[in-house]
């Protein structure tokens, strides 16, 4: 194992999402050094082991034992995936391993417990908590929650994604429980009569972390193609009594939203603008951040092999101070019994087969939105 003044050496075990994994080596001031990509040797993978310049293994036993850490890029069980069983093979060779999500809760306590037994450090990595966008909002959160309470959460994500939606609130609140996450009631036969499409979202109407909570989860899911037909990853509005705090999307913005409020010295003023209150004058909906997202491909480029680098220098830190990842893997684990119950509270998922549309471009859309608000002419005078 590593102790000196070397990089950390890191095998990448898949290269599907894995090339995000892999993406973040490009970076020559990377403080971790690529010793090698683990998979099945298909294709894909011996191309990337070549452009890499890194051996291609088939198996964790392939592996040298001077490599620090294996991140494991693997589906788990819950998506009929070895990954938890490959992390498992890693740790007991006394090796780190940091894994994406998501594994069910027996899964990640055989791997905990595995890391506890042979002394290495175990991170599951939900990824998006590691973006800029979302540590602005996670941030910003603590800070809002400092000074006001939380009132309410309304929550909507994708079935996909979930898991990593409740790690965002989790580390926004600063908890999760207590939860309460009924069944979703099912959409009202007169309406859905009148529906010319499938309503792709479920509604469930409980309590998270103690809070009213609504979460709507769009429960449709292409079983051939699961990582498709999101109608979006995580939109979050967090409600305090001083104002509301909103990820639009998972990439941003970020925007606070002041609560509305009309001071009673209103009612002794002739025009509103005399009323002397200071948040009146603070603007309606402030981004916090940039006011708009990049595209997809410079979030994959850049945004997520940046994520990975936050995650892989976290599981780093925490091993090096001896830390074998107990307490966050005991919130992971109610992570995954958090998510387990609001599944259930949504079934039956649908997986049916989707038509696939490329998405819509905003420029005809701004086009008509400013030609809507657009200084109107004065009719001339006869």
């Amino acid at each position: 194992m590593n102790t000196g003044a070397a990089r950390p050496k890191v095998v990448v075990c898949g290269t599907r999402f894995g090339r995000i994994y892999l993406a973040a080596f490009r970076d020559p001031d990377f403080p971790f050094e690529l010793a090698g990509i683990v998979a099945r040797g298909g294709e894909r993978s011996r191309r990337c082991a070549e452009h890499y310049g890194v051996p291609l293994y088939r198996s964790a036993d392939e592996v040298p034992p001077e490599v620090d850490i294996a991140c494991v890029v693997v589906s788990g069980g819950i998506n009929a995936g070895p990954g938890a069983e490959l992390a498992k093979q890693f740790l007991a060779r006394g090796m780190h391993v940091l894994q994406e999500h998501q594994l069910s809760q027996d899964e990640l306590a055989s791997c905990l417990q595995t890391a506890r037994r042979h002394g290495a450090t175990y991170h599951l990595n939900t990824l998006y908590v590691h973006i800029d966008p979302v540590r602005r909002f996670i941030a910003a959160a603590r800070e809002a929650l400092r000074q006001r309470p939380l009132m309410y959460i309304e929550a909507t994500t994708a079935f996909p994604v979930m898991y990593s939606m409740f790690d965002i609130l989790g580390k926004a609140i600063g908890k999760v429980r207590p939860w309460r996450l009924p069944p979703a009631p099912p959409f009202p036969a007169d309406a859905l009569a009148l529906a010319e499409f499938e309503p792709p979202f479920r509604t469930v109407e409980g309590v998270l972390a103690g809070v009213p909570c609504t979460l709507r989860v769009q429960h449709q899911m292409d079983a051939s193609d699961p990582e498709n037909h999101a109608h979006l990853f995580h939109r979050i509005t967090l409600g305090t009594e001083g104002g509301s705090l909103v990820l639009v999307n998972t990439h941003g913005p970020v925007v606070w939203n002041p609560r509305p409020r009309l001071p009673q010295e209103l009612d002794d003023t002739v025009e509103p603008r005399e009323a002397t209150a200071e948040y009146l004058r603070y603007p309606s909906s402030v981004p916090i951040g940039p006011a708009s997202a990049i595209g997809y491909g410079d979030l994959m480029d850049q945004v997520w092999p940046a994520a990975v680098r936050r995650a892989l220098t976290g599981l780093w830190q925490a091993a090096s101070a001896g830390d074998p990842g107990i307490r966050d893997g005991q919130y992971q684990l109610g992570l995954c019994q958090l998510f387990r119950e609001a599944a259930a509270s949504i079934e039956p998922l649908d997986l049916s087969r989707r038509a696939y549309y490329d998405p819509l471009p905003v420029e005809s859309l701004v086009a008509a939105a400013e030609a809507a608000v657009a200084p109107e002419i004065s009719p001339a005078r006869v």
